[in-house]
């Protein structure tokens, strides 16, 4: 059983029979779910994950006023319920696992996340949120949610970058990858500056795996879980998974050149089928101003094209 099956049963079980004795009247203002933080919130946590921030929790959401009137009689009364279901529990708690389940502001919530306790109002703020942190306050499931903030910002959330700022993160991508990949690995390794290599390599293959995210429209998840998760995606995200382990798993720097150039390839061609560049280019450098160009918003296609 992975954490949200169990925080699911958890809340089945005892989450929602409290909600209804005890906050009957706000039944239809509590959400509840399991979002945020932790290999459990994407479905990928397994017997390692279990040491900590792992067990039967679920959060409750309640909007600014709610949450003054009843969040801390809920708050009690969460914490009155068992500790353990099915074997599993009781939950351990790191140093930095606070605050991760139990009742929550849903102001406050999604400000820990967005720097923002309402929804961007413009493409500027779009663009200064990390792909990461849009991607933990979006992830997970809700097992009750009434209409309300949390589930009117989760849902606008959900539908992904404005096409401006996705395009604006796209070209820069092409630029990190192109200036990781195609120029200044070789250079590194030509030097015999492998450290150096060993991080263009790195940061190229962090740029790549961003892109093939914003290029399914979907949020990249924070490193650990990053790789694994393009994998399941349906444009590039097989051959990137592929492709990316090959390269860390050669020791060959000829082989590892021909892996980058090939990702890059493949990446250019994306673009072209996707109308997202025209240029004729193999140098990855050369598309960015291109996608930088199709920007319709005057403010994002004057930024840097580096920027995003």
């Amino acid at each position: 059983m992975n954490g949200l099956e169990l925080s699911e049963m958890f809340f089945t079980m005892y989450g929602w029979p409290m909600i209804n004795e005890k906050f009957a009247d706000y039944k239809h203002k509590i959400t509840a779910g399991l979002v945020g933080e932790g290999s459990e919130c994407y479905g990928f946590d397994d017997q390692i994950s279990r040491d900590h921030d792992w067990g039967p929790s679920f959060c409750l959401w309640l909007g600014k006023d709610d949450y003054r009137a009843i969040g801390a009689s809920l708050q009690a009364e969460y914490d009155k319920l068992p500790k353990a279901l099915r074997g599993f529990g009781p939950r351990k708690v790191s140093a930095w696992g606070e605050n991760r389940v139990g009742v929550q502001e849903t102001e406050s919530f999604y400000r820990g996340y967005l720097g923002l306790d309402r929804l961007p109002d413009s493409l500027t703020e779009w663009l200064c949120i990390p792909e990461t942190a849009l991607s933990a306050c979006t992830n997970g499931q809700v097992f009750h949610g009434p209409p309300g903030a949390f589930m009117r910002m989760r849902n606008i959330l959900t539908k992904f970058y404005p096409e401006d700022v996705r395009m604006k993160k796209m070209a820069a991508r092409c630029m990190t990858i192109a200036h990781y990949g195609q120029y200044n690995f070789a250079r590194c390794v030509d030097r015999k500056e492998y450290y150096a290599a060993r991080h263009a390599e790195t940061e190229f293959g962090s740029a790549v795996i961003s892109l093939v995210f914003l290029l399914n429209r979907k949020y990249m998840l924070f490193f650990k879980w990053m790789h694994r998760a393009v994998k399941d995606l349906p444009v590039l995200g097989a051959f990137t998974h592929e492709k990316l382990l090959e390269l860390i798993n050669t020791v060959d720097y000829k082989k590892k050149n021909l892996l980058i150039e090939t990702i890059c390839a493949r990446i250019i061609q994306e673009l072209k089928e996707q109308g997202l560049s025209e240029s004729p280019s193999d140098f990855l450098l050369d598309h960015g101003p291109v996608i930088q160009q199709k920007i319709k918003d005057p403010e994002l296609q004057r930024m840097s094209v580096l920027y995003g």
